[in-house]
C-alpha cells in the first residue's frame, strides 16, 4: 500500500514484499483532470444546467440527464 498510513510505512511492511520477490509498482499521478469520467460528468452537468427552463423536479432532472446522455 502506498497511502502513507502509519502501518503501511513501517520498515517491516516495506521490506516484506522485497523479500518475497514482489516488485514495487509506482502509482500513476492522481488528478481530477486525468480522470476521463470527471470530464464527462462536467459536460453532462453543463448541458443539463444550460436548459431553459431548467429541470424543476427530480423526474425532470432524470429525463434531462437521459436526453443529454
Amino acid at each position: 500500500m502506498d497511502d502513507n498510513a502509519r502501518s503501511h510505512i513501517a520498515d517491516i511492511v516495506d521490506d516484506y514484499p522485497e523479500s518475497e520477490g514482489i516488485a514495487h509498482m509506482a502509482w500513476p499521478a492522481y488528478s481530477l483532470y486525468l480522470n476521463p469520467i470527471e470530464n464527462l460528468w462536467d459536460t453532462l452537468g453543463r448541458a443539463v444546467s444550460s436548459r431553459f427552463p431548467p429541470p424543476a423536479t427530480v423526474i425532470e432532472l432524470e429525463t434531462a440527464l437521459q436526453e443529454e446522455w
